[in-house]
């Protein structure tokens, strides 16, 4: 017994005389540690008689209690002292401004791909993804490419297995699913932005990894002009209300009659420059009215059901749009300087 009061006496003692955090510690492990001054007259309980046990016990977690009080009660205070002590040294001037952060903005393709969304969305049309690791059935079959058909040279495809399955080379196959899923045949309004790949040299106009947008409407009575109206309304809204739209014959096997079609030229004004080739028209991508095959192919009754089908390069309307010279751009880390340049043409 007479233990247990000089104990309490020490914790009096040298808890009412702590100055740092470092010697709190140290007490701690003084009187709690493993052969601290409490755990050793804790551990003493089973040598005390029976009937004083219970007495005895007591007064060790009243022990306990004291110092765990007494140690709070310090180390608050002196973490208080600490922070008191690190505000008055580190004074802060409300007057200096704030520092500028440096955040990031949309790259060129993810702004074009908005705003041809905005536009075809504005016009009743649906936006749909689908995989970039595609069937053979879909990329080429259903698009009256069979095996053996030239223009799938043309394509220069990463396979995957077999030559069954493989990375996506259009994203035209997101059509056909869109169009094999339309059990009703109640008719299609979409578009499909999504990423392409093709072997192809990496180069200041070409790149292996692409991003397409392409889109295609399936009804009744759908004719060329439909089509060309349609382009129209996506080059004025994509760049200016003064833009011109042409159509040249081209050939496509999933379209017939198929065609390319240009805008004119934003720099020359048709005049012709070297950005046209002075030819005052710059091409823009490919479309043409859906082959009959193609609409078989889906379930649809070609004698019924037209459509109408176009595609064109999100880098390369970006390229247009933004002035910019080398594709790479796009596929290489970005310098904040380059990317905010085009948030300010956005009046962002």
């Amino acid at each position: 017994m007479d233990k247990i009061k000089e104990i309490k006496d020490l914790i009096y003692e040298k808890l009412n005389d702590v100055s740092s955090l470092e010697q709190l510690n140290n007490l701690k492990v003084e009187f709690l540690g493993k052969k601290g001054l409490i755990t050793e007259a804790n551990a003493k309980i089973k040598d005390i008689e029976v009937d004083k046990k219970k007495e005895y016990g007591m007064l060790v977690n009243e022990l306990k209690s004291l110092f765990q009080e007494k140690y709070d009660e310090n180390k608050k205070r002196l973490e208080d002292e600490i922070i008191k002590a690190k505000l008055e040294k580190d004074v802060i001037d409300v007057t200096l401004p704030g520092s500028i952060i440096n955040i990031g903005s949309k790259s060129p393709i993810e702004r074009i791909i908005d705003e041809v969304e905005d536009i075809m969305i504005s016009m009743g049309y649906d936006v749909l993804d689908g995989p970039e690791i595609e069937q053979d059935l879909y990329n080429f079959e259903l698009l009256n490419l069979p095996k053996g058909h030239p223009a799938r040279d043309a394509q220069d495809t990463f396979y995957i297995k077999d030559e069954e399955l493989l990375l996506r080379s259009q994203t035209s196959p997101v059509q056909i699913r869109a169009m094999l899923a339309d059990k009703e045949k109640k008719g299609i309004r979409m578009i499909c932005p999504g990423k392409t790949y093709r072997r192809d040299d990496d180069d200041a106009t070409h790149s292996h990894q692409f991003t397409q947008i392409e889109g295609l409407i399936v009804d009744k009575n759908i004719s060329l002009s439909d089509l060309k109206g349609t382009l129209d309304v996506i080059a004025k809204k994509l760049f200016n209300e003064n833009v011109e739209t042409r159509f040249r014959p081209s050939y496509y096997p999933f379209t017939e009659p198929s065609v390319e079609f240009d805008i004119t030229c934003f720099n020359c004004h048709k005049k012709g420059c070297n950005i046209c080739k002075n030819t005052g028209y710059i091409t823009v991508g490919g479309a043409g009215l859906v082959h009959y095959k193609v609409l078989e192919n889906c379930g649809y009754d070609s004698n019924l059901y037209s459509g109408f089908a176009f595609g064109f390069g999100a880098d390369r309307l970006a390229m247009l749009k933004y002035g910019i010279k080398d594709i790479r751009t796009f596929y290489t880390p970005h310098d904040l300087r380059t990317i905010k340049q085009f948030a300010k043409k956005e009046g962002i």
